[in-house]
């Protein structure tokens, strides 16, 4: 053989082994046949050529075309390459999901629960998957709208720490002239202070010295208490009430008629004996007084008239008629 032709059968075979190889990294298994499926997306969110078609995330196919369809909207076509000794029963699913942490997309499988299975060339039913990117995105929405609203909090508190900054700073101008003036006070009142504090020493000394001349007072208070602790209290109450029992005793006594007191207050016939009494010394004085001859003889010629012997007693003084004496008769 010639050089040439090895050199094109070289070639050649370099072209198919070049051939099988790329489709067996690509996951295809080329010796066996398969089965195409159809599924319609609106949007295959970078699903490409090549990307694996996956059942309980083992590769079963892969995807081998993606066509665009006017007449419904633009929406896309994929061709699935799957294997031919897994039949689809109707109603299977299939997901647009992500490949996984690396990025890419891939088709996930879900199984249908007929038992009549799909012919090849079937429509599949289509369905997307939020991908780790979509529910990172839909996590991180609220934090950035949380962040945002907390950038917007901590400018208004940044405001109002400047405006307590500046007022702040307005106070402690007010306190640095505040001691200024203090400071100036006191050294225009160094002296009076100097006086006052001199006037207060000997105040505290006279208090002292006033201290000293109170004690012995108070000893002497402390001692006449204890003077009048001493003195028999309760021997002078016992005679107040001694003095006071004879007192009612002697009361009862001029009350029950006995001696000359209690006869003066109780005894009726006292009474009218002493009331008689005035009466005849009321009639002696006005006889006395109406007839004075009777009882002086002041005559030196003639006879001497004498006047009645008894006269009435003097309207002046009224008495009461003694009551008769029935006891005597």
């Amino acid at each position: 053989m010639s050089k040439e032709v090895k050199v094109g059968l070289l070639a050649a075979i370099s072209l198919v082994v070049l051939y099988f190889g790329f489709h067996f990294l690509k996951g295809s298994d080329i010796f066996s046949r398969s089965n195409i499926y159809y599924v319609e997306y609106d949007n295959v969110d970078g699903l490409t050529s090549s990307n694996p078609v996956l059942l309980n995330g083992y590769p079963v196919g892969r995807v081998v075309q993606i066509d665009l369809v006017p007449e419904k909207n633009n929406m896309l076509r994929v061709s699935l390459d799957v294997r031919k000794n897994l039949p689809l029963p109707e109603g299977t699913k299939a997901v647009l999901v992500d490949g996984g942490l690396l990025g890419g997309k891939a088709v996930r499988l879900q199984m249908g629960t007929s038992k009549v299975m799909l012919p090849n060339k079937s429509l599949l039913v289509s369905e997307k998957e939020a991908g780790l990117m979509a529910l990172l995105q839909s996590q991180a929405t609220p934090v950035l709208s949380h962040a945002d609203s907390l950038m917007v909090n901590l400018a208004i508190v940044s405001e109002g720490f400047k405006q307590t900054g500046e007022t702040l700073n307005k106070v402690l101008a007010n306190f640095d002239q505040t001691g200024n003036s203090l400071n100036s006070i006191l050294n225009e009142n160094k002296g009076k202070i100097a006086g006052l504090m001199a006037n207060l020493s000997k105040l505290s000394e006279s208090l002292v010295e006033t201290e000293k001349g109170i004690k012995p007072l108070l000893a002497n208070a402390n001692t006449l208490v204890d003077s009048l602790n001493a003195l028999s209290l309760g021997a002078t109450i016992n005679k107040a009430h001694q003095t006071i029992g004879e007192l009612q005793t002697l009361l009862a006594g001029i009350k029950a008629g006995e001696g000359t007191a209690g006869k003066l207050l109780t005894d009726d016939a006292l009474y009218q004996n002493l009331n008689y009494t005035m009466m005849s010394l009321n009639q002696l004085l006005a006889n006395f007084r109406e007839h004075p001859k009777r009882y002086i003889n002041v005559s030196v010629f003639g006879k001497k008239d004498r006047g009645p012997a008894v006269s009435p007693i003097d309207t002046l003084l009224k008495f009461k008629e003694p009551a008769p004496d029935t006891t005597s008769r």
